[in-house]
């Protein structure tokens, strides 16, 4: 049977996924912007979406497992996050990490990427519905 999506639909829903993550770290910092000690969280999966995006038009070798690295058809959708305390801080006097300003931009800027994505998935939906619809007029 044929992929009804596309590379580029199926990397833009991973990286929506991706995106919520983000934003559930970037929250998660927000909130404890006054908590003594809370360490912040970054989130980077940028390259790992990069490398997933290239490998999943290669062939899957012979003998290879699920816990091998992914190649080929499904690579996109066994990307992970990469989640680690954020060491581009500066310690305030109780140990807390958050930049409060930075957090925010960071949020805004990954909405903002969230939204587009969204919208790009919308607008290949919509073509796919055109043409399964309007398409044979």
């Amino acid at each position: 049977m044929a992929d009804l999506f596309d590379k580029t639909t199926r990397t833009l829903g991973a990286s929506v996924n991706l995106r919520q993550v983000r934003n559930n770290v970037i929250t998660s910092n927000i909130a404890n912007a006054e908590t003594p000690g809370f360490q912040a969280k970054k989130v980077d999966f940028e390259e790992a979406l990069a490398r997933a995006v290239n490998l999943e038009a290669l062939p899957q070798p012979d003998g290879m497992g699920p816990e091998h690295f992914p190649v080929s058809k499904g690579a996109l959708s066994r990307v992970r996050a990469d989640i680690y305390e954020n060491p581009d801080v500066n310690v305030a006097n109780d140990g807390n990490t958050v930049d409060l300003e930075k957090e925010m931009s960071s949020l805004a800027e990954n909405s903002i990427m969230y939204k587009a994505a969204i919208q790009l998935i919308n607008k290949k939906m919509a073509a796919l519905k055109y043409a399964v619809t309007e398409g044979g007029r």
